[in-house]
């Protein structure tokens, strides 16, 4: 779509990522488009409609009006347009939009808008990948000139990593230029959608129809997506539990990933380094029982591990995780199986290990177990107790000593002192293909923060200077060191 001389409606809704509306109306501006804009009540709360107003040059729609405002501003604001935009677009708005509810100036101007729409949804992670919000989304898919730009994974406002990202304004901006594109491919689609439901209704049960647009079965991979691993390839929050993987249940909203019609994260895309590879990543700590209530365990929120899944979906990775407890939520996607102690983690990771082309070791695993574990809780009499203890199984070792020509493993290593002599000890020992150093001893960085000093250290190599960074980046450093090994053993 060529923007010069296109009028744009802007709704804007209640997220911290409203400030990025002002960003990105300038940006239309400078195309040639002219903007006006819509507010919910929420969103004057981030971002003050003087602002907008002056940007714009043209009055703001507001829930109690506007200057000059007149009566049927949520039919004149949408006729008017040529493409409606709501940037950021909240859990709370998805739900309004999909169910036809309308009582406010943006879902107002949906209601009556006739022009196509382009919604960037923008949220916390665990809303994001929330059953009601993923099946809204796939109902507002299904709209007539109704488009969902992707939310991709990253560091969100609320401090936590993961897919709910507001996409940047310049990337929106793109996105809006290619609409005519969009448009023609979704035509085609509706096309095919409708003959095939001719051909295939008689002849395959309506609940398994990809074709005819329902989704799969529960527990059903989508027929035009092959498993990978023991799970469907993509599909968002499938958890194990603790079930065997052929017991493994899917939820229904798996199939959103396979017949999507537009700007999913396009796992399946073969131009992805991804493509096609598996990669178990483990998280989290572990814990090793004293009694029923007291155990001995690492510190670890499991930020890192969230922040390697998001970094590897990107780049068309399909994720397995075992996660020990933590705090951190995974993005949808990762296939999560729960684990409690270092035992249960060694036996998931080598009955996975054949399966995957990459293993990154980022759990912060007890060295040591109780020799035995109290069956009763232990009494406080006050008393000294001694505890024996025996190590636990080296899964980092383990892994490197089982895996096969062409995978490769990444471990960590957490050092608070001499910090390149014990790295690069723990790297011979182990026979990793690289050590991701991080030494947690920087002021706000470290356990629970989003900040880290890390280095990537590798055999031969002479051990860079660490470096602060978010763990984002620090994934990043990971992914980009695994696909280029990746590359070389295929070559």
């Amino acid at each position: 779509m060529d923007l010069n001389g296109k009028k744009i409606l802007l709704g804007v809704t209640g997220g911290i990522a409203a400030y990025k509306s002002c960003e990105l109306l300038r940006l239309l501006q400078k195309k040639g488009a002219q903007v006006r804009v819509a507010m919910t009540e929420a969103a004057t709360r981030f971002v003050a409609p003087l602002t907008f107003a002056s940007l714009s040059k043209c009055p703001v729609y507001l829930k109690d009006g506007a200057v000059e405002a007149r009566p049927f501003q949520h039919i004149d604001f949408p006729r008017w347009a040529d493409l409606y935009l709501v940037v950021p677009c909240t859990a709370n708005a998805i739900g309004k939009f999909a169910y036809g509810l309308a009582d406010d100036p943006v879902s107002l101007c949906f209601m009556s808008c006739t022009c196509p729409r382009l919604l960037a949804p923008a949220m916390n992670v665990a809303m994001y990948n929330s059953p009601a919000v993923r099946r809204n989304l796939q109902t507002l898919r299904s709209f007539e000139n109704t488009y969902v730009l992707e939310s991709p994974a990253g560091e969100l406002a609320c401090g936590e990593v993961g897919s709910g990202r507001l996409m940047e304004p310049a990337d929106i901006v793109n996105s809006i230029e290619k609409l005519d594109e969009r448009r023609k491919t979704k035509d085609e689609r509706n096309v095919e959608k409708n003959l095939s439901s001719i051909v295939y209704r008689d002849e395959v049960p309506s609940s398994r129809l990809y074709k005819g647009g329902s989704l799969p079965l529960v527990g059903t991979p989508s027929p035009t997506t092959p498993s990978s691993g023991g799970h469907p390839r993509n599909a968002p929050a499938a958890h194990f539990n603790g079930l065997p993987q052929d017991s493994l249940v899917i939820p229904a909203q798996a199939g959103i990933s396979y017949h999507s019609e537009v700007d999913l994260p396009e796992q399946n895309d073969p131009s992805l380094p991804g493509h096609g590879r598996t990669v178990l990543i483990t998280a989290g700590r572990t814990e090793e029982a004293i009694d029923p209530v007291r155990y001995i365990s690492n510190r670890s929120s499991g930020k890192t591990a969230v922040a390697l899944a998001s970094v590897f979906l990107a780049n068309g990775y399909s994720v397995e995780v075992v996660a020990g407890p933590m705090e951190a939520e995974f993005p949808g996607g990762a296939a999560v199986h729960r684990v409690r102690c270092a035992c249960e983690m060694h036996r998931a990771v080598m009955e996975r290990l054949p399966q995957v082309q990459a293993l990154v070791h980022c759990a912060a695993v007890a060295d040591y177990r109780p020799k035995v574990a109290a069956a009763e809780k232990i009494k406080d009499s006050r008393s000294q107790l001694v505890l024996e203890l025996v190590p636990n199984p080296n899964i980092l070792r383990d892994s490197v000593a089982a895996k096969k020509p062409g995978q490769v493993v990444v471990g960590f290593a957490l050092e608070t002192d001499h910090f390149e002599e014990h790295a690069q000890e723990k790297l011979r020992k182990s026979g990793a293909d690289a050590l991701l150093l991080n030494a947690p001893v920087a002021k706000d960085s470290g356990f629970g923060f989003d900040n880290v000093n890390y280095a990537l250290v590798t055999p031969g190599e002479k051990i860079p200077e660490l470096q602060m960074g978010s763990k984002v980046e620090l994934s990043e450093a990971i992914v980009d060191f695994v696909n280029r090994k990746l590359e070389e053993s295929r070559g």
